[in-house]
C-alpha cells in the first residue's frame, strides 16, 4: 500500500486499539462496568479492522493475471467494505444489546477507578491516533471539508481510520459520562444508557462506511479535476480534433481507466493516427499519472450521428447546443 493509503495512520490506530482493548477489559473484570466491556469490545473490533485494511492493501499489490487482467487494486474498497459490516454487527449490535441488559438488570459498579483511569488514558491515547489520522489526511485532502474528503476519496483507508477514531473518541466520552453518573447517582441504568450510546454511535457509523465504500465497489470516475486534464491532454488540434466521448473509471485506488472515442480527420493515414494515439496516452499519463489502462478509438466526428444520441449536449466532445432559431415574421400577403 502506498503512502497515500494511509499506512502510519492505520499502524497508529492498530496499536492504540490493541493496548487500549486490553486496558478497558481489565477494568470491566475489576468493576463490572458494561460500558467499558462494550468500550472492550469496540476497540477490539476496531484493532480487526485495522488488520483487515492492511490486509487488503497487501493483497492489492498482486499483479495482474489472465483471470483478472486488471489487477486486485479493488480488494482495498472490499475490505473496507468488510469493516463496516465489522463495526456493524461486532461493535455495534453487541453495544446495543450489552447497554439493553444493564438499563434491564442494572447493578453497582466497583472499583470506579479502574474504568475512570483506564478510560482517560485510552483518551489521550485514541487523540494521538486520531491526530496522525488527521495529519495523513491533510497530505491528500487539499482544500476540500473534511466532509467532501469522507465521501470522495478513492482511498478507503484514511476516511476508514478517520471515521473510526471519531468514533472511538466520542465513544470514550459517553461511556466516561456513563459510569460518572452512575457512580454519581448510584445508579447503574446510567452506565447500560452510555453503553446504548455507544452501540447508537457505532452503527451510524458503520451505515456511512458502508454507503461509501459501495460506491466504490460499484465503480466511481475519476474527479472532475483529473477529467478537465486527461480532455485536455487528449486533444492536439492537429490529427486529434476532440473527444465525442469519454468514460473513466477506478480499477482502484490508484489506478484508472480511461477509454475515450476521439475525433480524427478523415483524410489522416493509419500511421498518422496510431502516432497520434501514442502521443495522447503519452499526455495523459504525464497529466494524470495513475491512468494506468487507456483505451482511445478514432473515429470520424459526425454532429448529425451525435445530435441523434441521448443528451448530446453533456456528452463530452459533442455538438454545443445551437440557440432556437427565431421565425422570421410572416410577409404581407396583400402585396
Amino acid at each position: 500500500m502506498s503512502a497515500s493509503g494511509g499506512t502510519k495512520a492505520i499502524v497508529a490506530a492498530l496499536v492504540a486499539n490493541l493496548s487500549i482493548a486490553v486496558a478497558k477489559f481489565v477494568a470491566f473484570l475489576f468493576s463490572g462496568s458494561s460500558s467499558m466491556l462494550a468500550e472492550s469490545v469496540h476497540s477490539l473490533a476496531d484493532s480487526g479492522n485495522q488488520g483487515l485494511l492492511l490486509l487488503g492493501g497487501k493483497k492489492a499489490k498482486r499483479e495482474a493475471t489472465p483471470q483478472h487482467p486488471f489487477g486486485y487494486g479493488r480488494e482495498r474498497y472490499i475490505y473496507a467494505f468488510l469493516v463496516s459490516i465489522v463495526l456493524f454487527s461486532l461493535g455495534g449490535m453487541f453495544a446495543l444489546y450489552e447497554g439493553y441488559e444493564k438499563i434491564k438488570h442494572p447493578h453497582e459498579i466497583t472499583a470506579w477507578y479502574w474504568p475512570v483511569g483506564v478510560l482517560v488514558f485510552a483518551i489521550i491515547a485514541e487523540i494521538f491516533s486520531f491526530r496522525t489520522a488527521i495529519k495523513e489526511s491533510n497530505q491528500t485532502r487539499g482544500d476540500r471539508s473534511w466532509t467532501e474528503f469522507v465521501r470522495r476519496s478513492k482511498a478507503p483507508e484514511l476516511p476508514v481510520v478517520l471515521l473510526e477514531d471519531l468514533g472511538a473518541l466520542v465513544g470514550l466520552i459517553l461511556a466516561l459520562g456513563g459510569v460518572g453518573l452512575a457512580l454519581a447517582t448510584g445508579d447503574g441504568v446510567w452506565d447500560g444508557i452510555g453503553t446504548l450510546c455507544i452501540g447508537i454511535l457505532l452503527v451510524v457509523i458503520a451505515i456511512v462506511l458502508a454507503v461509501e465504500t459501495k460506491s466504490l465497489l460499484l465503480g466511481e470516475s475519476a474527479g472532475l479535476e483529473e477529467v478537465e486534464k486527461i480532455k485536455a491532454a487528449v486533444v492536439d488540434g492537429d490529427t486529434v480534433t476532440g473527444i465525442i466521448h469519454m468514460r473513466t473509471l477506478h480499477l482502484g485506488p490508484e489506478e484508472l481507466l480511461v477509454a475515450a472515442k476521439i475525433a480524427v480527420q478523415h483524410d489522416d493515414t493509419a500511421t498518422e493516427i496510431a502516432n497520434a494515439i501514442n502521443a495522447a496516452e503519452n499526455r495523459i499519463r504525464e497529466a494524470v499519472p495513475i491512468a494506468r489502462v487507456i483505451y482511445l478509438e478514432p473515429d470520424i466526428y459526425n454532429a448529425e450521428a451525435a445530435a441523434t444520441g441521448a443528451n448530446p449536449g453533456k456528452t463530452p466532445g459533442g455538438p454545443v447546443p445551437q440557440a432556437p432559431q427565431v421565425p422570421e415574421a410572416p410577409k404581407d400577403l396583400g402585396h
